[in-house]
């Protein structure tokens, strides 16, 4: 065991010496806006009675990689599968960067391969939460509409 603040907990992603899955990536980004502890106890309790949802990621498969859409991101479906029973496979023939590049409202975690995660996130919070500090793991560079 090995105790790392979110950053460190990101490089050391990046630096492939661990490993987490894109929810955990989301959320080590989303740590990432507070600086301490007492931090994160004041904005938890500030916002605690706010509510929350619930989120199904939907997973998008491109030609060179995946695409995990959130609520809110303008190719999240309006009916999401929320159960896991209907097994919807979404798919495009588009490669991942010409979705980035074509779209405009964006909630995802781009997975170019099992180390290569990236966080696109520019709609407001629900529930006046923190979107996560985006985090790129590669050279792509989407920020055009950010």
């Amino acid at each position: 065991f090995q105790w790392s603040s979110p950053p460190e907990a990101i490089e050391r992603f990046k630096s492939q010496e661990i490993w987490f899955p894109p929810p955990q990536f989301y959320e080590f980004c989303r740590l990432c806006n507070f600086s301490s502890l007492g931090e994160l106890q004041k904005f938890s309790s500030a916002r605690a009675l706010e509510g929350c949802e619930r989120w199904m990621p939907v997973m998008l498969s491109a030609p060179d990689g995946f695409i995990q859409l959130l609520p809110g991101d303008e190719l999240y479906p309006e009916d999401p599968d929320y159960t896991g029973e209907k097994k919807i496979i979404v798919s495009t023939d588009k490669k991942v960067e010409d979705l980035m590049k074509e779209g405009g409202i964006f909630h995802r975690i781009v997975i170019k391969n099992i180390n290569n995660l990236a966080v696109y996130v520019n709609i407001k919070a629900k529930y006046k939460h923190i979107n996560p500090v985006m985090m790129k793991n590669d050279n792509s560079d989407y920020n055009s509409r950010l």
